[in-house]
């Protein structure tokens, strides 16, 4: 599997999208993630994460924002299950925006928004964008998502600074490691299914270790996707810093299955009167980065375009 997905070509190119960031400890996201899936039954696991890492005596602070990439679009819906039917190794995401300039306390009311590709490495809005190595044609996966609009969405962090996705695994393009793109944003408000207004505060990515990453990638329907994957070590933009640079924790839902499903936690600690304005609609943006050399040729929605999928909860 390694063989066939391993990308040595591009070496440490992630200094690149990297300008630099400050960790005070890594403690906060270990104790995140023990109070986070101590019970994933429940509403209130979730809940429990915002206070465990408002008690912390500790803050991480996240790397500086990164490129936004070129796959960025507008009008994103407010919604938990961002996945409209797109198939794929099931993921669940707990994120917990707190302030690193204020003792960790939960930021209420942020709104966090995510946005990546589907297995087969194809993002909506940019269908036609070649995902590099060998893939079938992304209207071949039989799915009936919206192609303007699967996984890509906003969720707004409840009095814990929590917000709760369900999404799928991301697959890969050439020249990237596996990876979601996230925008934490406040001061806006949800209007007409969407979220209008505020400010951005970071721009940043969320990333897998390649053990787990690979091991998805030998399972249908991402194996049908070959080439050279792209490792950590190799990536353009994660500089190696752990959980500090959004490298997600991940916990099984079956240890013996993993087509069952991932659980990732990170804290996302920001400064909420920060406002990340380098950040470009398709660009580069967000300080430190460029987007991949072979930008997407796919057309993007216009910016008229309204969503046309149902918003939910």
């Amino acid at each position: 599997m390694t063989g066939n997905h391993r990308n040595t070509t591009i070496t440490r190119r992630r200094a690149l999208a990297v300008t630099g960031g400050t960790v005070a400890a890594g403690g906060l996201a270990v104790a995140g993630y023990q109070s986070a899936f101590a019970d994933t039954t429940t509403e209130a696991a979730a809940d429990a994460t915002g206070t465990a890492t408002s008690s912390s005596g500790t803050c991480m602070t996240l790397m500086s924002s990164v490129t936004e990439g070129p796959y960025y679009l507008d009008n994103a819906l407010v919604r938990k299950d961002i996945t409209e039917g797109k198939s794929g190794v099931p993921l669940t995401l707990r994120l917990t925006v707190v302030d690193a300039t204020d003792g960790c306390t939960p930021v209420s009311g942020a709104a966090v928004e995510i946005w990546h590709c589907d297995a087969w490495g194809y993002y909506s809005g940019y269908t036609t964008a070649n995902p590099g190595g060998s893939a079938p044609a992304e209207s071949e996966d039989g799915s009936t998502a919206n192609d303007q609009t699967y996984l890509r969405g906003y969720q707004i962090a409840n009095a814990n600074g929590v917000v709760k996705f369900e999404t799928i695994f991301p697959g890969w393009y050439t020249p990237r490691t596996c990876h979601i793109h996230l925008k934490v944003h406040t001061g806006g408000q949800k209007e007409d299914g969407t979220y209008e207004g505020g400010k951005v505060n970071h721009t940043g990515q969320l990333f897998f270790a390649d053990a787990i990453a690979e091991e998805i990638f030998t399972l249908e329907p991402y194996s049908k996707h070959t080439g050279t994957y792209t490792q950590l070590a190799d990536d353009m933009v994660y500089d190696g810093g752990g959980a500090s640079s959004g490298l997600l924790t991940l916990e099984p839902v079956h240890k013996s299955d993993p087509s069952k499903g991932y659980k990732g936690f990170l804290t996302l600690g920001v400064d909420p009167d920060a406002e990340n304005t380098g950040a470009g609609s398709g660009g580069g943006g967000g300080e430190g980065g460029t987007p991949p050399s072979d930008a997407p040729t796919g057309t993007p929605p216009s910016d008229n375009a309204s969503p046309s999928a149902s918003p939910s909860s």
